[in-house]
C-alpha cells in the first residue's frame, strides 16, 4: 500500500542524509511527484501513470476501520473523495434476509460505458436508434480501480477489508473541485434559503442568483441553477397526487392542536377536493371586533387546479385591511357558495352586518339565504373599473367624463336625489342614455352608491378607492398560478405574517409617537390618547376644518337642543349643516352624518364643542374599533409548538436562525477592524476543522426528510 504525502516527504529527508542513496532518491523524485490535489507516480515497467490523492491521514481510509451502518462508511469515504479530489458511487452488494453483508464503493469513473445512440429529439424512439443521426454523451469511465469495500460482522458493525487507493486518471486540482457531481449540492441552510425566498414568490434560479452575488461568485454556491430547478422538482415529486391530502391533514392537525383553530373542507362523490375554509385564533378574534363590515371577492385563480382564492376582509382600528378568513373554491357555483358562507357562519357565531362582494349573482343569492340579517353591497371599484370598457374608445379617453362621473360615485356629501339628477345629466350629455350596461347599474345604484346610504356605517369599507385593489394587489405578490396547494398555504402564511407585522408595527408607532397639534383644545389631547395613529390623523383632520374652513351662521333653541347652521368655506355652494347639541348629557347629531357613516366625528361638530367651550371628548361617540386597545398584540402559536412530532425540527431551526443572527451580528461588529474581523475568520476556520474531525463520518439526511422538513409536512 502506497504511504501517504506526509510519510513520502518525511522518506525523502531522511534519504537525502545518506549519500548513498542520493541518486535512488533524485530517480524516486523524477517518478514522484505532487499533480493536482495528489501524487502521481510512473511504473518503471511499464510506464502507466497512476494517481495517489495526498490527503491527511486521519482522513484516509485504512483496512480494519469499523462504521456502524453502510452509510456511515459511504460518508467517510466521500469525504475522503473529496478531499482528494475524486468523486465516488455506490456499486455491487449482497444482502442476506434483506441485510446488506457486502457492500463496494468505487471511484466514479470505475468501469466501461457502453455507447448507445439515443435519438434525444424524439423521446418516443429512444428505444428504437437504427438509422437515426443521434447525440452522443462524452463518457467519464476509465477502469478505475479506486475503492473500498467493506463486510458486515456478528457484531453489526462494517470494517474494511479492502482498500485500494491508485487511479488511473488525473485528480481534480482545488479550485475545479466545484465542477464535480458530488460538489454540486445544496446545503441544509441553501435549500431553507431557497424555500424561504420562494415564500415570496422569487423563483429558484433568482434564489441561486442571489446566493451568487451574496456568496461572492459561482464557486463559493456550491451548486448551480440546475440543482435549484432541481429542489423544485423533487418537492413537487414529494407533494405528487397527495397535494390536497397533505393540506387538509395540516390544516386538520392545527384545528386538533391550536387553540379556537377552524378548518372546513369539501370534497365530492371522487374524493376530490372540492372547498376549503380556515380561520386561525387571530382572525376570529378580528372578526370579533371588526367584523361588522366584511368583505369577500373571488378576484383570482390562486393555484395550479384553478381554485379561486376568497378572502375574507375588513378594516382594522389603523383603518388597514385585516383578514378574517380564507377560501379556497373549485367552482364559482350556489352550492359552492352555500357552503362557503355556512361554514364561515358556523366559524364565527354571529353574521356580519354588512357584506360587500362583487357582481357574483351566484353569491348574492346565497347571501340572501344564508345571511339573513345582513346587509349585501356591491364593490363599488368593481364596478367603476369596467366603466372604461363598456363606454367605447372615445369616452375611454374623455377626462372630462371621468372626473364627472367620479365626482357622483366616489363621494358621500351629496343626496340621492342629487346623484340622481346629475346621473341623467351625464348620460344625456355623452350620449350614453342607451347604454344597457350603465342603465344595468343605475338600476342596482341602491347596492352600490354612497349616496343611497350615507348613515349607514361602512367602516370605510366602500369609501376607498383603492381598498379591493390593494389587497389583490398584497395576496397577489405571495401566489402564482402554478403553486401547489401546499406551496400555495406556505405563501399564504408568509402573507399573513407580513400583515400582522405592519399592524404590530402601527401599534407601536401610535404607542411611542406625538403628533404636531393643531389647537389649544383639551379634547385635541384626548383623542389622541384614545385613537389609533391613523384615525387620529383624520379626526384632527377634520378638526383643523371644522375651526379654521367652518363657519356657524346661526344658533337656535329647538327644544332641548341647541341648533348651530354652519356652513362650509372651503367647499363652494356647499349646503348649510345643522347640528344638534344638548349639553347636558352631551347628546349631538349632525346632518352631514359622518360620524354615522364612519364612526369618527366631523368639523362641523368639532365646531360647536368649540364654540360650547367643552373640554373633554365625548366619550359617548367613541367607537370602540378605531380605538387603540381595541385588540391586544398576540403572536398566534405555531402548530409546530403544539405538535410533538414537529418539536425538535422547529427547534432546530430557531437555533440556526440564532447562530445566523449571531454571526451577522459579530461581522457588522468587527467590520471596520480588520485584524480583528480576520481573527474571527481564523477562529470559524478552526471550528469548521475541528467539526469536520469529529462529523466528518456523520450520515446524509435523507433527502425525503430533508423536503418535508422544508415544506413543514410530513
Amino acid at each position: 500500500m502506497a504511504d501517504t504525502a506526509t510519510e513520502v516527504e518525511w522518506t525523502f529527508e531522511r534519504l537525502y542524509l545518506l549519500d548513498e542513496w542520493k541518486i535512488m532518491v533524485q530517480d524516486v523524485k523524477k517518478r514522484s511527484a505532487r499533480y493536482g490535489s495528489g501524487i502521481v507516480r510512473k511504473s518503471p515497467r511499464t510506464g502507466k501513470l497512476s494517481y495517489i490523492p495526498d490527503v491527511n491521514i486521519s482522513k484516509r481510509p485504512q483496512v480494519g476501520m469499523r462504521f456502524r451502518t453502510v452509510d456511515e462508511a459511504y460518508a467517510f469515504y466521500e469525504n475522503y473523495a473529496k478531499l482528494g479530489g475524486f468523486t465516488i458511487r455506490k456499486n455491487t452488494q449482497k444482502m442476506i434476509k434483506g441485510i446488506v453483508i457486502l457492500k463496494y464503493f468505487t471511484c466514479s469513473k470505475e468501469g466501461k460505458k457502453t455507447f448507445q445512440k439515443i435519438d434525444t429529439v424524439n423521446e418516443m424512439d429512444v428505444d428504437n436508434v437504427k438509422g437515426k443521426q443521434c447525440r452522443t454523451r462524452p463518457s467519464i469511465r476509465t477502469s478505475c480501480l479506486a475503492s473500498i469495500k467493506v463486510h458486515r460482522f456478528d457484531d453489526m458493525t462494517y470494517k474494511i477489508y479492502s482498500f485500494y487507493e491508485e487511479h488511473n486518471h488525473t485528480l481534480v486540482e482545488e479550485g475545479d473541485y466545484q465542477f464535480l457531481s458530488a460538489a454540486r449540492n445544496l446545503s441544509v441552510v441553501q435549500e431553507d434559503f431557497i424555500q424561504n425566498l420562494s415564500k415570496l414568490n422569487i423563483g429558484h434560479v433568482q434564489a441561486f442568483n442571489i446566493m451568487r452575488t451574496h456568496y461572492g461568485g459561482f464557486e463559493e454556491v456550491g451548486a448551480t441553477t440546475v440543482y435549484c430547478k432541481n429542489l423544485k422538482r423533487d418537492i413537487n415529486a414529494y407533494i405528487g397526487k397527495h397535494d390536497a391530502e397533505m393540506v387538509v391533514s395540516c390544516l386538520m392537525d392545527k384545528k386538533r392542536y391550536l387553540p379556537d383553530f377552524s378548518c372546513e373542507y369539501l370534497i365530492d362523490e371522487k374524493g376530490e377536493l372540492r372547498g376549503l375554509f380556515w380561520a386561525d385564533e387571530e382572525m376570529k378574534h378580528n372578526y370579533m371586533q371588526f367584523g361588522d363590515v366584511i368583505a369577500f371577492y373571488s378576484t383570482f385563480r390562486s393555484n395550479k387546479y384553478d381554485m379561486v382564492f376568497i378572502p375574507f376582509t375588513g378594516i382594522d382600528n389603523h383603518h388597514k385591511n385585516v383578514t378574517f378568513g380564507v377560501a379556497l373554491l373549485a367552482s364559482e357555483t350556489a352550492e359552492s357558495y352555500n357552503w362557503l358562507l355556512s361554514a364561515s357562519k358556523k366559524c364565527y357565531g354571529r353574521e356580519p352586518r354588512v357584506v360587500v362582494t362583487d357582481q357574483d349573482p351566484a353569491m348574492k343569492k346565497v347571501i340572501r339565504e344564508v345571511f339573513t340579517t345582513s346587509r349585501h353591497r356591491l364593490c363599488m371599484w368593481h364596478i367603476m373599473k369596467k366603466v372604461a370598457e363598456k363606454v367605447g374608445p372615445t369616452l375611454k379617453k374623455d377626462k372630462s367624463f371621468r372626473q364627472r362621473i367620479c365626482d357622483i360615485v366616489w363621494t358621500d356629501a351629496i343626496q340621492s336625489e342629487d346623484f340622481e339628477e346629475k346621473w341623467k345629466e351625464i348620460m344625456s350629455y355623452f350620449h350614453l342614455t342607451g347604454n344597457k350596461w350603465l342603465s344595468d347599474m343605475y338600476a342596482i345604484r341602491n347596492d352600490w352608491i354612497p349616496a343611497y346610504y350615507r348613515h349607514e356605517n361602512m367602516s370605510g369599507l366602500m369609501r376607498t378607492t383603492s381598498r379591493s385593489e390593494s389587497e389583490n394587489r398584497f395576496f397577489g405578490q405571495f401566489r402564482s398560478s402554478s403553486h401547489t396547494l401546499v406551496e400555495f398555504i406556505s405563501h399564504f402564511e408568509t402573507a399573513i405574517e407580513t400583515q400582522r407585522y405592519k399592524h404590530w408595527k402601527n401599534d407601536h408607532d401610535t404607542r411611542n409617537t406625538t403628533p404636531d397639534w393643531v389647537t389649544d383644545l383639551n379634547f385635541e389631547r384626548e383623542a389622541n390618547e384614545i385613537y389609533t395613529r391613523n384615525i387620529f390623523n383624520d379626526l384632527q383632520h377634520e378638526l383643523l376644518l371644522g375651526v379654521t374652513e367652518s363657519h356657524s351662521m346661526n344658533v337656535e333653541q329647538v327644544g332641548e337642543f341647541i341648533k348651530f347652521s354652519i356652513k362650509d368655506l372651503d367647499v363652494e355652494g356647499s349646503l348649510l349643516r345643522e347640528v344638534l347639541f344638548r349639553e347636558d348629557d352631551m347628546e349631538i347629531k349632525c346632518s352631514c352624518g359622518r360620524y354615522e357613516q364612519y364612526g369618527v366625528l366631523c368639523r362641523h361638530i368639532f365646531l360647536v364643542l368649540k364654540m360650547s367651550k367643552v373640554e373633554t371628548f365625548p366619550k359617548k361617540y367613541v367607537m370602540r374599533r378605531w380605538t387603540r386597545d381595541v385588540v391586544p398584540r398576540k403572536t398566534v402559536t405555531s402548530v409546530k409548538e403544539n405538535a410533538e412530532a414537529n418539536q425538535t425540527v422547529d427547534g432546530v431551526n430557531k437555533v440556526v436562525r440564532e447562530i445566523m443572527i449571531g454571526a451577522e451580528y459579530i461581522v457588522d461588529k468587527l467590520s471596520k477592524d480588520m485584524e480583528k474581523l480576520a481573527l474571527y475568520r481564523d477562529k470559524v476556520k478552526g471550528d469548521i476543522a475541528q467539526l469536520d474531525e469529529i462529523c466528518g463520518s456523520s450520515q446524509p439526511i435523507q433527502k425525503k426528510d430533508r423536503i418535508a422538513t422544508l415544506l413543514g409536512f410530513k
